[in-house]
C-alpha cells in the first residue's frame, strides 16, 4: 500500500499516537461502518472491549476517552482538547452518549468500555473490539479494530493481510527498501526528498502539498511555542512539574550565556522536545511525529534547523519533512513504529532516524550521506524498551525524546563528516530493529509490566 508524507505525520491530541489518535480513529471507522450497513439510527447501545497494551496502560493514555470522542464523531484533528473533558464529564453525569454527534445512547464507561487486563486479540498487541446494540439487545455490527502505531488503524480483515493491504494508486517512484530508494535517487539524478515530493503529487496540486507541509510545521512550531509558556503539574497522578517553561525563561533572558558555553544550542533543543511533549502529556494538540509518544524529536530538530542552521529557508523545511518521511515509511513498510510491538527503539528510535537523515539533507547531505545518518541514528537506539511509569507517556518519555534529539543532530553531523559510505546499512538496521522487537519481552512493551514502571514508584 503506498504511503504519504501525511501518513506519518497526522494531526492529532495527546498523549499516544496508539492508544489515543488511533481508538478515535477506530470509534470514526466504527461510525462509517454503521453507516454504511444503514443501522446507525437503531442502535440503542455500544460495547468497546481494550486488550492487550491497551488495556495494559490505556487509563494513562486516555484510550477510554479517545472510545468516547471518536464514538462522537469528533476528528483527532479537528477535535478542541479544552472541550475533552466536558464531553467525558457529560457522559459520566447523563450516562448517555451523543453517537455521531446525532443521537443520545445509552453509556456507562465503567460497564460498557471494559479494560481486560491479561488478555490479547490474536493480529497486534492494540486491539479494541466494537459492538452495537439495538433496544432488545441484539447486535447489529461488530468489528474489531487494531491501533498499530502512529495513527493507523486496520481492521480485523484488514490485519489479517499484512503488509499486503492491496491499493490501485501508482507511484511514479515505488521503493520497497533503503537500497530501492537510493538506486531510484541515482536512476533519476534526484535528492530523497525530490523523489518523495514527486510521489506526492499524485494525490495533489503543488499549491496544496505545500499548504499541507507548512501546517505540519506550524501545528509543531506552535506546539513548541504553547510548551514554552505553560506552568504547572502534568496530569494523571505522577505530578510531574512542567520545566519547559523555567528553562525558556531562562535562555529567553540569558543570551550572553551562548557565548560562555557553546553547547547551549543544545539547552535550545531540549527545551524544544521537553515543550512538545509536556503538551503531548497534558491531551494538547501535536503532531504524530511518527508517534505521539515520539512527537518531540523531529520538532526539535526541525527547530535547530529552522533557528540555528545558517540559510534555513521554507524550501528547507519542505524538504527536511519528505526526507524524514521518506525514512520513516521504510520503518513502517519493514519492521513497526508501535512500542506495544517492539518497544520504544520503534518510537524513538525511528523518531531519531528520521530526523538525522532529514537534517543531514537540509545540511547538504549526499543521499548516500543521508541514508548513513539514518542508520547511525537507530543503531545506537537498538533495544530501547518502552517502559513508563504509571502507564503514562511522562516519565521517561519526556527526557526520552530530548536524548533523542540530541542523538539526531550528532548523527547528522557523524554522517557529514563521512563520504557515505558505511559498513550497517539503513535496510540491516531496521531489519535488526524488527527482530530485536520480536525478541524483546512483552512486559518492556508499553504494559507497565517492566523496567522503570515497576522499580519507581508510581505515586
Amino acid at each position: 500500500m503506498p504511503l504519504s508524507i501525511f501518513d506519518l505525520y497526522k494531526v492529532g491530541i495527546g498523549p499516544s499516537s496508539s492508544h489515543t489518535v488511533g481508538p478515535v480513529v477506530a470509534g470514526n471507522r466504527f461510525l462509517d461502518e454503521l453507516r454504511e450497513r444503514a443501522v446507525l439510527d437503531r442502535v440503542a447501545s455500544v460495547h468497546v472491549g481494550l486488550f492487550g497494551s491497551l488495556a495494559m496502560t490505556g487509563k494513562g493514555h486516555a484510550t477510554d476517552v479517545a472510545v468516547m470522542i471518536g464514538l462522537m464523531g469528533e476528528k483527532p484533528d479537528l477535535v478542541d482538547p479544552d472541550k475533552v473533558p466536558l464531553y467525558i464529564e457529560e457522559i459520566k453525569s447523563s450516562g448517555q452518549l451523543n453517537l455521531a454527534g446525532e443521537r443520545k445512547i445509552s453509556f456507562d464507561p465503567e460497564k460498557d468500555l471494559p479494560f481486560n487486563f491479561g488478555e490479547s486479540l490474536p493480529k497486534h498487541p492494540n486491539g479494541m473490539h466494537f459492538k452495537a446494540y439495538d433496544d432488545a439487545g441484539i447486535i447489529l455490527h461488530d468489528n474489531i479494530f487494531y491501533s498499530v502505531g502512529g495513527g493507523f488503524v486496520l481492521s480485523d480483515a484488514e490485519a489479517g493481510q499484512g503488509k499486503a493491504i492491496k491499493s490501485d494508486h501508482v507511484l511514479p517512484y515505488h521503493f520497497n527498501n533503503g537500497v530501492e530508494l537510493l538506486e531510484i535517487c541515482e536512476a533519476q539524478g534526484k535528492t530523497i526528498a525530490q523523489i518523495v515530493l514527486e510521489n506526492e503529487l499524485t494525490w495533489t496540486d503543488q499549491e496544496t502539498l505545500e499548504n499541507r507541509l507548512w501546517n505540519i510545521w506550524q501545528v509543531m512550531d506552535n506546539c513548541i511555542k504553547r510548551g514554552c509558556h505553560e506552568v504547572g503539574e502534568l496530569p494523571g497522578g505522577l505530578n510531574v512539574k512542567r520545566r519547559a517553561n523555567e528553562l525558556f525563561e531562562e535562555l529567553k533572558n540569558s543570551p550572553e550565556a551562548a557565548l560562555k558555553d557553546q553547547l547551549t544550542v543544545m539547552d535550545w533543543v531540549n527545551l524544544f522536545a521537553i515543550a512538545v511533549n509536556e503538551e503531548n502529556a497534558a491531551g494538547g494538540r501535536v503532531v504524530t511525529a511518527p508517534t505521539n509518544g515520539a512527537a518531540g524529536v523531529i520538532p526539535a530538530v526541525l527547530a535547530y534547523y529552522d533557528r540555528f542552521v545558517h540559510g534555513s529557508n521554507r524550501q528547507g523545511i519542505y524538504d527536511f519533512l519528505a526526507t524524514s518521511a521518506a525514512i520513516g515509511m521504510l520503518y513502517k513498510k519493514n519492521a513497526s513504529i508501535s512500542a506495544a510491538e517492539v518497544g520504544c527503539q520503534g518510537e524513538i528510535g525511528v523518531a531519531c532516524s528520521m530526523a538525522a537523515g532529514a537534517l543531514c539533507a537540509v545540511m547538504g547531505g549526499t543521499n548516500q550521506q543521508i541514508e548513513n545518518a539514518a542508520e547511525i541514528g537507530m543503531e545506537h537506539n537498538l533495544g530501547l524498551t518502552c517502559d513508563p511509569i504509571g502507564g503514562l507517556v511522562q516519565v521517561p518519555c519526556i527526557e526520552r525524546n530530548t536524548m533523542g534529539a540530541v542523538k539526531a543532530i550528532n548523527a547528522a553531523r557523524l554522517a557529514l563528516r563521512g563520504d557515505g559510505q558505511h559498513h550497517v546499512s539503513l535496510d540491516s538496521v531496521i531489519e535488526t530493529m524488527r527482530q530485536t522487537g520480536v525478541d524483546m519481552q512483552d512486559k518492556y512493551k508499553e504494559t507497565s509490566q517492566g523496567g522503570l514502571a515497576v522499580n519507581v514508584v508510581a505515586c
